[in-house]
This record gives C-alpha cells, sequence and structure tokens, in this order.
C-alpha cells in the first residue's frame, strides 16, 4: 500500500541510530566554512560574473586527497548575489576535459541561456548567458546539466548557489548578514573509498533510486559544527544531493520556522518540526537560538524507493552552537510577502504519467512511457498562456519534478490543497506513488521556436536515463 504523506514524513520503518563515522574526516570539529560570496562587477550595464570549470582536490578523508570538480574552485561553486532586476552576463569557460553545461536553476530566462543540455560547453570553450534577473528575492543555484553526464558532474562537485535580493524582503527584519546570522547549507551525501575517492560509479540500485551517499556534506565539509553570535538564525538549505530526499529537523523536535521555498518567501511564516526536501529543492529556515544551547540538525534520509523499502537512516547534519543566551528575537511578522493568487488557467491540461519501461521495477524511469530524445520536441506551449500541468505517480518510487523556466504554484495534491508550506512558488515537487498532483504555471516574456526548456525528474540518476521531456515556448 501506498503510505500516507504523513506516515512519510514521520518515517518510513524504523530507522537504525545515529550513523557512526568510521574513517577521520579533515574537517571534523571545525567551524563550518561559508561557500564565498561573488558580487560580480559592473560591465556594460550589466552584472558580469566569471565561473571557471575546473578539476581539483580536496582532503574529505584526512590526509588522502579527492579528485573533484568545482566552479571557480575545487568542490562546489560561490554564491552569486545580485538584485531582483538587474542585467546578468554569466561568462562560464570550461576548463575540464569533457563537454559540460551550467543550468541556471529556477531562473526565469530565455530558452537559449537556460545552461541546458543543447547549450553544451566543450573542452577549453566558453559560453555566456545574458538575461534580466526577473525573480522574486530567494535562493536559487547553478548546476551541470550535460544530459548522461548530469549525475556524474554534480557527484564531483559542479553546483553553485545564486543568491538574489529584493526591496520587499529587504524590508522584512530577517537576518540577512552573510556567515553571522544568514547561512547558506548546500547538503549533499557521498561515498568515499579507502583511498579517499567517491567514484562514480552507479550499479543497478544506484540507478533504480538514485545515487545516496552514505557521508554527509554540508558545503563540502564532514563533521563540522556553525558557530552562532545571533540569538535568529536563518539558513538557506539547498539539497544538491544526487538522489536523496532529506527529512530535516532537530534532535528533540525542536521546532522552526519555514520563510521560503523553491521561488523565494512565503505569503506567512510557517511553524514546523520537519521539512521534507527533495534533491533541486531549497527551503529557508529560522532557528531561535536565545536559549544558547546547541541544536544538531538531523536528516533522516530516503532514496526514491523509499515507499516500499523505508528509509536509509537518521544522519546528524551539523551542530549549531550558539555562543551564549541572548534576549529572544523580536516576532515575525504575520505576513512576509504579496503574492498573487493563483492565475486562472487559459491553456492546455497537460497530463504526465511518471513510470517505467517494462513491468515493476524492471526497466528505466521515464515519462508517459518513452525516454528523453534530445532531438525531439515534445510539444509546445504558446507564450502568455497559463496552463495546468498534472504530474501522475503511476510507478512504485518518488520522484521530484522539476520544470524549467517557471515557478509554479501548486493547486492540489490528491485533490486537496497544498500544505502552507509548499503554497508559495516552487519548481520542484515531489510527487509519490499513486499521487496526482496538480500545478498551474504561466509563461510570459520569452519565445524560441527552436530553444527547448526542460521537464524532468530530479534524481539526476532518472534524468540521466531519460526521465525528461522538452518544450519550446512559441
Amino acid at each position: 500500500m501506498t503510505p500516507s504523506r504523513r506516515t512519510f514524513l514521520t518515517g518510513l520503518l524504523a530507522s537504525p541510530a545515529l550513523m557512526r563515522l568510521g574513517p577521520a574526516f579533515a574537517s571534523e570539529g571545525r567551524a563550518l566554512t561559508m561557500p564565498a560570496i561573488d558580487e560580480g562587477t559592473v560591465t556594460a550595464g550589466a552584472l558580469s560574473f566569471d565561473l571557471g570549470l575546473q578539476s581539483g582536490e580536496m582532503e574529505f578523508l584526512a590526509g588522502r586527497a579527492t579528485p573533484t570538480i568545482g566552479i571557480n574552485g575545487p568542490y562546489l561553486g560561490p554564491i552569486l548575489r545580485a538584485r531582483a532586476g538587474e542585467a546578468l552576463s554569466l561568462r562560464v569557460r570550461n576548463g575540464l576535459e569533457e563537454a559540460s553545461s551550467l543550468h541556471w536553476h529556477g531562473l526565469h530566462l530565455p530558452a537559449a541561456m537556460d545552461g541546458g543540455p543543447h547549450q553544451p560547453i566543450a573542452p577549453g570553450a566558453s559560453w555566456t548567458a545574458e538575461f534580466p534577473l526577473k525573480q522574486k528575492a530567494g535562493t536559487f543555484w547553478f548546476h551541470s546539466h550535460q544530459h548522461g553526464r548530469t549525475a556524474a558532474q554534480v557527484w564531483s562537485g559542479l553546483a553553485g548557489v545564486i543568491r538574489v535580493e529584493d526591496e520587499e524582503e529587504g524590508a522584512l527584519p530577517l537576518p540577512r548578514t552573510h556567515g553571522e546570522d544568514d547561512f547558506t547549507l548546500v547538503l549533499q551525501d557521498r561515498r568515499f573509498g579507502a583511498d579517499g575517492a567517491m567514484t562514480y560509479a552507479p550499479d543497478m540500485h544506484d540507478l533504480m533510486a538514485g545515487k545516496v551517499g552514505d557521508v554527509m556534506l554540508v558545503n563540502g565539509q564532514v563533521g563540522a559544527h556553525l558557530p552562532v553570535a545571533a540569538p535568529l538564525a536563518r539558513l538557506r538549505v539547498l539539497n544538491g544531493a544526487n538522489g536523496s530526499i532529506y527529512r530535516l529537523h532537530f534532535a528533540g523536535d525542536v521546532p522552526f520556522v519555514q520563510i521560503a521555498s523553491d521561488g523565494g518567501l512565503l505569503e506567512a511564516p510557517v511553524m514546523l518540526t520537519e521539512a521534507l526536501v527533495a534533491p533541486g529543492e531549497r527551503v529557508e529556515l529560522l532557528v531561535d537560538l536565545s536559549a544558547g544551547a546547541p541544536l544538531m540538525l538531523r536528516a533522516e534520509v530516503f532514496g526514491a524507493e523509499a515507499p516500499f523499502a523505508g528509509s536509509n537512516g537518521v544522519r546528524d547534519v551539523i551542530e549549531i552552537r550558539p555562543d551564549r543566551a541572548r534576549s529572544a528575537p523580536p516576532a515575525l511578522p504575520d505576513r512576509l510577502a504579496s503574492l498573487p493568487p493563483v492565475p486562472a488557467a487559459t491553456g492546455a491540461t497537460r497530463t504526465f504519467k511518471l513510470g517505467m519501461t517494462g513491468e515493476g521495477l524492471m526497466g528505466t524511469p521515464v515519462i508517459d512511457g518513452i525516454p528523453f530524445d534530445h532531438g525531439r520536441i515534445d510539444f509546445t506551449v504558446p507564450l502568455g498562456a497559463v496552463e495546468t500541468w498534472i504530474f501522475e505517480n503511476t510507478s512504485q518510487m518518488l520522484h521530484p519534478m522539476h520544470v524549467h523556466d517557471v515557478q509554479f504554484r501548486i493547486v492540489s495534491r490528491n485533490g486537496q490543497p497544498p500544505a502552507p508550506r509548499e503554497a508559495g512558488l516552487k519548481d520542484v515537487v515531489l510527487t509519490q506513488p499513486g499521487e496526482r498532483v496538480e500545478l498551474r504555471m504561466e509563461f510570459t516574456d520569452y519565445a524560441d521556436p527552436v530553444s527547448p526548456y526542460m521537464m524532468h525528474c530530479h534524481i539526476l540518476e532518472h534524468e540521466d536515463q531519460g526521465m525528461m521531456k522538452q518544450f519550446t515556448v512559441v
């Protein structure tokens, strides 16, 4: 039987005790390092960023070098900081020995600038994406989208964060000082060999369930802690994992507040004791530290096969260590952002069936029974249309579905309205077996009869196997 969403959130099957780290890790016991903020430079009226894809090494295991790839560094990339409305120019130089790409995940932009499979960058070549930043304030990201190699390249480190700011968010009494009370946490898990290598060699289970590691990384670090000298901490959390879904919670079920989802601020704060975050999703959380006691952030980890196989256990993510007790932070406003109502549909209703080729768990994950074809445009959307998309999960597995170009609104799950934490702007939605999820999205500004956008499962192993469609806006 398919478990209810609440059953899933509270854990499928009994989870083992916290995983113990075996080997010594280089960052154990150290303070967490934040990714560097890149403010860009203004050139010819545009905010310009230079991003270099490069091979490197990291010392994850103490005394052992791990081959990696990164962006302007050996592993992961910087946080690109920009304001809504600015013109962006993003120059990407490929210093790798294979083709790659950078997709600007969550941004509304022309299809030819999207950085997907149709914008590959050859070794030694450069590519520049230019577009106006038409976003509300929020936490977005960029990562490899080289078809057939996306999972391997992200596993090796090819990802970074985009932080968008605007006047609406800036007027709120929220923490926003990077590295002091505002922290970016890129959550991943990896597997390491005895020699320190984290080789990407997926087996049949990895291809079915998504590749799940046994060691938690935060910003590429293992076992680090987060010192905080403020009564309230803002955590900008990105699930940058290949295949892992995280049920985030604090030891002792300490409550926290979610203020934002994929596309930016929610209309109102939402009090929670747990947050389910699938690959590609972002959440922004506020944690009250005024009591001065340390808090351990934990994650129960699930692969795509969780509905029938259960969880992969609970892991420590990071301990937050306030420096002392402080006065309680001021109360949050009842309203955070002004979101327009879910738009009325004016265009097509499209139903996409998420399943497998073959029967049961055999075969590969696909949409509507057919794998992705780079040369096939699956459908076209009229410019200006407000469409209804329905994901019907006919498989036995979980699929977090991502749509390029637009932020959508969740209309319903199995006919029921979305939970408050999912009622904002989204670009990834997690679907369970047997679930029917209805979305509403508006296609504005950009039309291109040649360059397509993608829609796909964000379990990267599923994406690379062909659980993806492409569409044009005309």
